[in-house]
Formats: C-alpha cells, sequence, structure tokens
C-alpha cells in the first residue's frame, strides 16, 4: 500500500516510527496503571495532549490512522458493552428506569446557564445543554470494564441510562443540526423522525430476533466469528450514522442482539481489538487539543466541570437507589458517570460550524478533558475516600 501521496516521501517510516513509538508508550501507561489499579483513560489523555499539534512533540504523521481507530475505539467499546447484556435485560432495564432518564435531563441545565452568561446566544445554551447533560458511553464503558465492574448490581441502571441519553441524542442532534444550518421546520422534523424510527426498528430487530441472529453467527472458527460481528458491528454503525444516530449506539444494539456462546466468543475475540483502538479514541480525542487555548477557558471549565459533576452523581444515585440498591453502588455509579467525552465534542463541533461563537468549542474541549480524566479517579477512589471521610454514608449493607 503506497501511503507517499499522503504522506510525502519517507512518510511511510516516519509514520510507522511514530504509531510504534506511540503503542510502546501506552503499553508503559497500561503497565503503570495496572500496577496502581487505575483505568488507564486520564494517562492516555494526558498523552495524548503532550503529543498532540501544539504538545510538547507534536506528533503528525500518525493522526490520520489515530482519527479512523478513534471511530473503531468508540464502536467495539458500545459493542462488546452490548455483548454483556441481552435484550430481555434491556427491556426491563429501560422500563424501570424512564422516570430517571427524565431526571437525568436536569444536567442539560447548568451548561444552558453559563452560556447564556458568556453571551453564547440561544443556539449556544441549546448546545451547551447538550454538552453538559450526555455523559460518555466511550470513557464509561471502558472505565466498567478496568475496574471489574460490569457484573455490579448497579451496572444495569449505569446502562439504562447511558442507552437513555443516547436516545435523547438521536433526537437532539438532527434538532441541532437543523437549527445550526437554518433548515426548514419540517426538515428537521423529518430528520429527527427518521432518526427515531431507526433506533426503533433496531430495538425491535434486537429484542425480536435476537436469538435467531445468535445461531446464525457462532461457528466452530474463531475466524469467521470475528468477521461476521465485526462486519454486522461497522455496517449497522455506519447506517446508524447515516440516519443521524450515533454509530455507538447502532454497535450496542447489534451487542444486544447477540447473546449466549456467540457472544462469549465474540468477546474472548474482540477484547485485545477493543483495547487497542479505544486507546486510540482517548488518545485522539486529546490530539484535538491545543493546550495553548486552555488556560483562558480553564476557570468556567472547571467551575462547570464541578457542578455538573456533583449533579450528574446525584441524579445517579438518585436512580440507583430507586432501582433498590444499596448506597456504596449507588456511591460508584454516581462517580462512574461524571465523564463526558465524545458527544460532547460532536456537539462542540456542529455549534461552531453552525457559526456559533469559537469560545464554545474551546469550553467545551477543557470541560470534556477536566471531567474525562477527575471522572475515571472519582470512580476509583469515591468509595475507599467515603469510607474515610464519612462512613456514615455507606453504612447500609454493600450490593
Amino acid at each position: 500500500m503506497n501511503l507517499t501521496p499522503v504522506l510525502g516521501a519517507g512518510g511511510e517510516a516516519l509514520a510507522l516510527i511514530e504509531l510504534g513509538a506511540l503503542i510502546l508508550v501506552l503499553g508503559v501507561l497500561a503497565r503503570l496503571a495496572d500496577r496502581v489499579k487505575l483505568s488507564p483513560i486520564p494517562l492516555y489523555l494526558l498523552a495524548g495532549l503532550a503529543l498532540g499539534e501544539g504538545g510538547l512533540f507534536g506528533l503528525s504523521a500518525s493522526a490520520s490512522f489515530l482519527e479512523i481507530g478513534s471511530t473503531i475505539g468508540v464502536v467495539l467499546l458500545l459493542l462488546l458493552l452490548g455483548l454483556e447484556y441481552t435484550g430481555e435485560e434491556l427491556k426491563a432495564n429501560l422500563r424501570t428506569n424512564a422516570a430517571a432518564g427524565g431526571v437525568d435531563l436536569l444536567n442539560a441545565i447548568p451548561g444552558a446557564v453559563l452560556a447564556v452568561v458568556l453571551g453564547l446566544g440561544w443556539f449556544g445554551a441549546i448546545a451547551l445543554g447538550g454538552i453538559t447533560y450526555i455523559s460518555s458511553s466511550g470513557v464509561i464503558a471502558k472505565m466498567l470494564g478496568d475496574l471489574d465492574r460490569l457484573g455490579n448490581r448497579e451496572t444495569p441502571t449505569i446502562l439504562s441510562l447511558l442507552v437513555i441519553e443516547d436516545l435523547v441524542m438521536a433526537v437532539y442532534l438532527p434538532v441541532l443540526v437543523g437549527l445550526g444550518v437554518g433548515g426548514s421546520a419540517g426538515e428537521t422534523v423529518s430528520a429527527t423522525a427518521l432518526a427515531v424510527v431507526a433506533v426503533a426498528a433496531a430495538l425491535v430487530v434486537a429484542l425480536r430476533f435476537g436469538p435467531g441472529i445468535s445461531r446464525a453467527v457462532f461457528s466452530r472458527s474463531d475466524e469467521a466469528v470475528l468477521f461476521v460481528i465485526l462486519g454486522i458491528g461497522f455496517l449497522v454503525a455506519g447506517l446508524a450514522e447515516q440516519v443521524n444516530v450515533s454509530g455507538a449506539v447502532g454497535a450496542f444494539l447489534v451487542g444486544i442482539a447477540i447473546s449466549g456462546a456467540a457472544a462469549q466468543q465474540a468477546m474472548t475475540l474482540l477484547r485485545p481489538l477493543r483495547d487497542l483502538f479505544a486507546a486510540a479514541f482517548f488518545i485522539f480525542f486529546a490530539f484535538q487539543i491545543d493546550p495553548g487555548d486552555l488556560p483562558g477557558v480553564l476557570g468556567a471549565a472547571l467551575g462547570l466541570a464541578l457542578v455538573t459533576g456533583a449533579l450528574k452523581a446525584a441524579t445517579t444515585w438518585w436512580a440507583v437507589r430507586r432501582a433498590g440498591i444499596g448506597r456504596r453502588g449507588a456511591l460508584r455509579a454516581g462517580a462512574t458517570m461524571i465523564p463526558r467525552g465524545e458527544f460532547s465534542i460532536v456537539i462542540a463541533g456542529i455549534a461552531v460550524a453552525a457559526g456559533a461563537d469559537a469560545e464554545l468549542g474551546v469550553v467545551a474541549a477543557g470541560y470534556v478533558l477536566v471531567l474525562a480524566v477527575l471522572g475515571p479517579l472519582a470512580a476509583r477512589f469515591a468509595e475507599p475516600v467515603a469510607e474515610r471521610v464519612a462512613p456514615r454514608l455507606l453504612r447500609t449493607p454493600s450490593p
């Protein structure tokens, strides 16, 4: 494969050297994170900040790989997350947590208020409200695996909230795009209706035909299972993007539709790929942030992060306690839901491209970076810190 037209003379060698060095750095960071029993996400993000444009080293030849790899990473994260649960479990949890999803909408208020204070206008308020509302499915999926919490009692409630948020995005994003480009009300409504119908159809297929799909996917050949599941996952993710639905939602629903022996086989095969491309996602996200832009917005971003982090933890605590889970599980869940990530950056990009003040994009980048770093730390240390500082908070038996 000739990359010279893209990378220039000697570009192939430079790209391979940069990629090799980058992957080696990721390995060292993953090993360090394992030593201290911490999710490697904050370390990946800080490494991306140092290595990207405007950072200490400014790697560039590997940026195209990371851009593609980051997209693949989000799809694989949500695909494997879906494989952990059956369609019936998803249906039951969505029904149980519908009210909690409504309360979760409160997390849009601080962003909208800050936009008004900063003079970003009504469109900026709608955009920043969406940025503070939506948690990062990619970061949270990675954290649940890193901290070995996929089997915890609070995890189904976390997943239900994430799915509800992503379904809200299926309505919100077409509306935001329509408002940004100045489309007619009819065009905006049509785009939103198409997105909702697409998600509903995918849910029906996952719930009603999941067992048949699983039997068709299963094979004694690992190679066949790997190719079939990856093919279906990327195909559905791409089709979802075509109708303004997150590709991650599509991949999650594919995972939900596959269960039993096929799901177990797929998880074993896909985990190494997920880890590689998930790291690419976090590195590439940080690559896009110029460290020089951050000091001017750090105060606003940090204040917004503290307010919305606390509010997200509180609304999640309420949802988990309402589901009958103890205080320890509620505390873990609240801390786990704090990070914002891929959706927030997408929203900021749409808003700025549509003519919103460029300050919105910088504030969003700083805000997401703060929470993407502090969120995994909170998820790891919230429970032990509470045991030392406020043991009465955790007096109920652990779930």
